[in-house]
């Protein structure tokens, strides 16, 4: 019987037609082939396109990349016409015959890249109507004409880099009025026809870097390329940009001119480029920015000028550009900048500077202040300027440097913004208001200390200037000379008393009624200062006016000051003076830094010039971050916290607080005086009452809910044992009724009694317990109702039920 089925089975096998495996019915030869429609022959050492299978007319991707074709014949893709990709790329095509596409109306990508192609034969294209990307990159192609093509009208994307074209011919491109890509860098094109690009209204991208072209002075080249936004002329050997040549670009948001050989931008050949953001033009010849050539930028973001030849920049330059974020002015031969050069640039947060001639005089000492200010609000985070000039500043950088060490250069009408020359130059009653500047900066005065300063300097206005001079050095001279004194053994804490004592007797004195006078003793005058009531007495006199005590505790207040210890080593300030570094409120872009110092002298003895002033310099950068990127805050030294901002939401940072001595500061990092900070993520950046009223309803919520649990569970439990307290009380009644004994026996009426007490057993039962179940049924001694019962008698008991 088996044998006889297996034989059946064969019969039939045989006389099925021969089948195909499915994957053979449509692939092509050494093709991998998963989905149908998708024959994938990259990389397979082919030598020549597959031959097509029996099945492979629904195919609509066909990848022959990476393989040793050399030539493409007519009837290599006559089996494909509904292919809408075909990818010959990186192969070793030089020629293609003219019908090879014929059949592939449908295809609208082609990719012929990285081949050997030389020339590509006018009407070989044509056939392709739908095609919107087409890739000849990286072949040799020396010439192209308009008929190559022809009926491309549907095309979006064309690349041509990396071949050998030296001349954009008139109209090339005319046929292509969809294009908006169109990629020519990397060729040799010398020449580009006035009508190059004619028809192309809707092109956005245009690449023409790394060519040869010598000038840009043509009108007409690019004024019709309306719609352009990307136009990349960087990498030629451009020397001279002319007039309105960009005028029509109304669109155009990014020009590259870098890496060219440009010495002359024409005052107008900017002109028309309302809408640029980014201009590029570093690695040129320019020597200069002259005023007026940026201002048809209004809208301009990024300008890049460095390593040119700048020498000078107009200080109206940028004046009219509001938007600009990014300057880049480094690796040029500036040596100077107008100090209000960016004043009206409110946006400006990224200026670069590095490597020019910086001379560091009275010049640069507004454009100082400048950095300054925008360094406290954490921008210009990459701007430095490092002083060339003189031999003395070599090295340092502008920040760093005081005011005083911006020393007279020259004549001082023609190298000062002012014109008047340095504050030296204008007398000693200057000299005097940046005295009172200075000690007010330190120690603020009070109304009386104020009425002594203004009646010194109306002294200086209206007497000799010179004698009064010639006083105050003598004061100072004296100052000094006590201060030795005391440093030599003296007595300085009686000198001090003394001094305490006179300054409190002036200001009781003062505030006695002018007809009272606390000693007859004349006051010493000198006549030539008669006019100046606060230089009538000398200042070491017996009893002094409020103003000689308040100068003479003043010199107390200096002497004491000299006494601190003197700051000259950023390492050893940072080491035993910085205290206390902590940050507070924190949020998800800004934190706040918190330090101390101790007390410290920053200035010299005799004339107040800040030799060794201090500043504090702020570092934070990401932590953990392989790419280090440390920004840093300046601030004054009366400085003790900072605010940073423009931090980065949810990010761990490392802030870090050293000084600045002297223009210098310490090659070792303080790490002592550094503080870890996360900043809030920007879901979590509600504020504290709104967290914490969120976190108190959570609490009341999970409360009442308890609260709620606990009573159902008591209330079954409650329900549960009073419902088993009732159960056991109707039970034991039932069987009291049962049991009962308290009716009198009746021989006569056995039968009645037992069938009248087993009826109102019945009657009391619930009605849900009826019928009775086997556990009701209860076993009664018979002997107990009657002694000769005559119910019939199987044992001690006998079972009664309904």
């Amino acid at each position: 019987m088996d044998t006889r089925r297996v034989l059946l089975g064969l019969c039939f096998f045989l006389l099925l037609p021969p089948s195909v495996s499915p994957v053979t019915d449509f692939c092509p030869e050494r093709c991998d082939c998963a989905h149908p429609q998708q024959l994938l022959c990259a990389n397979r050492g082919l030598r020549a396109v597959s031959k097509p299978a029996p099945s492979s007319d629904d195919a609509l991707i066909f990848n022959l990349a990476g393989n040793f074709i050399a030539n493409i014949s007519a009837s290599d893709f006559s089996r494909y016409g509904r292919l809408i990709r075909l990818n010959l790329q990186f192969n070793q095509i030089s020629d293609i015959h003219p019908k090879a596409f014929e059949k592939l109306s449908q295809l609208e990508e082609l990719f012929l890249g990285h081949n050997l192609l030389t020339d590509v034969a006018a009407g070989t294209l044509q056939p392709l109507r739908k095609l919107a990307v087409l890739y000849g990159n990286n072949n040799a192609l020396k010439k192209i004409t308009p008929e190559i093509f022809c009926n491309l009208e549907n095309l979006v994307k064309l690349r041509l880099d990396g071949n050998s074209i030296d001349v954009l011919q008139d109209s090339v491109f005319r046929s292509l009025t969809s294009l908006h890509y169109l990629h020519l860098e990397h060729n040799k094109v010398q020449h580009v026809h006035r009508d190059a690009f004619s028809k192309l209204s809707q092109l956005r991208f245009l690449n023409l870097a790394h060519n040869k072209q010598s000038a840009v002075t043509n009108v007409l080249t690019f004024s019709q390329l309306r719609a352009l936004t990307t136009l990349l002329l960087s990498e030629n050997e451009i020397q001279h940009v002319g007039n309105h040549v960009f005028q029509n670009l109304k669109r155009l948001t990014k020009l590259s001119l870098s890496n060219n050989r440009i010495s002359r931008l024409d005052s107008e050949a900017l002109k028309g480029l309302s809408s640029l953001r980014e201009l590029l033009i570093d690695g040129n010849k320019l020597e200069e920015v002259p005023t007026g050539l940026l201002d048809p930028l209004v809208r301009i973001e990024r300008l890049d000028f460095s390593r040119n030849r700048i020498a000078n920049v107009n200080s109206s330059a940028f004046s009219k550009l509001k938007y600009l974020k990014v300057l880049k002015l480094s690796n040029n031969v500036l040596t100077s900048l107008s100090g209000g050069i960016f004043a009206l640039n409110n946006v400006l947060y990224d200026l670069d500077l590095r490597g020019n001639n910086w001379t560091c005089d009275c010049r640069l000492e507004e454009l100082k202040r400048w950095m300054i200010t925008a360094h406290s609000r954490g921008k210009l985070l990459a701007a430095s300027v490092q002083c060339h000039h003189p031999v003395t500043l070599r090295g340092k950088y502008l920040d760093y440097v005081n005011s005083s060490q911006l020393q007279p250069r020259g004549n001082w009408s023609h190298s000062c913004t002012s014109g008047a020359g340095p504050e030296e130059s204008r007398g000693g009653g200057v000299l005097v208001k940046v005295e009172a500047e200075k000690r007010g900066a330190l120690y603020p005065l009070d109304d009386e200390e104020k009425t002594g300063e203004r009646n010194r300097t109306e002294g200086l206005g209206q007497g000799s200037r010179g004698g009064t001079m010639r006083r105050e050095g003598e004061k100072r001279k004296r100052a000094g000379q006590d201060i030795q004194e005391d440093q030599e053994g003296a007595k300085p804490l009686s000198f001090l008393k003394e001094a305490k004592t006179e300054h409190r007797s002036a200001e009781s004195a003062a505030k006695r009624p002018k007809g009272r006078r606390r000693s007859k003793i004349p006051a010493k005058t000198n006549p030539s200062t008669t006019s100046n009531p606060s230089h009538e007495t000398s200042m070491w006199s017996s009893t002094s006016s409020p103003v000689q005590s308040k100068e003479k505790f003043d010199l107390l207040r200096s002497a004491q000051e000299e006494a601190l210890p003197v700051i000259t080593d950023p390492c050893v300030f940072n080491r035993h003076f910085i205290t206390n570094v902590s940050v507070d409120e924190v949020t998800s872009t800004t934190v706040t830094v918190y330090w101390t110092t101790r007390a410290h002298h920053r200035y010299t003895s005799g004339p107040r010039m800040a030799l060794h002033e201090v500043h504090f310099r702020i570092l934070f950068d990401r932590f953990g971050n392989p790419d280090r990127f440390p920004r840093y805050v300046y601030a004054p030294g009366s400085s003790r916290a900072v605010t940073l901002r423009e931090l980065t939401p949810g990010v761990t940072y490392m802030v870090c607080v050293e000084g600045v001595v002297g223009g210098s500061v310490c090659q070792v990092a303080p790490r002592d005086h550094c503080g870890g900070l996360v900043t809030l993520p920007e879901e979590e950046g509600r504020s504290n009452a709104t967290l914490t009223s969120d976190l108190q309803l959570v609490t009341v919520a999970t409360l009442v809910g308890n609260g709620v649990l606990l009573l159902v569970i008591t209330g079954v439990w409650v329900g549960r044992s009073l419902r088993r307290r009732l159960q056991k009380r109707k039970s034991a009644v039932h069987v009291r009724h049962m049991y009962s004994t308290r009716r009198p026996f009746r021989p006569g009426m056995a039968s009645t009694s037992m069938s009248t007490d087993f009826t109102s057993y019945q009657s009391s039962r619930p009605s849900r317990l009826a019928p009775l179940e086997e556990g009701d049924l209860i076993e009664f001694p018979c002997d107990r109702f009657l002694d000769s019962c005559g119910a019939r008698r199987d044992g001690s008991m006998q079972r009664f039920s309904d």
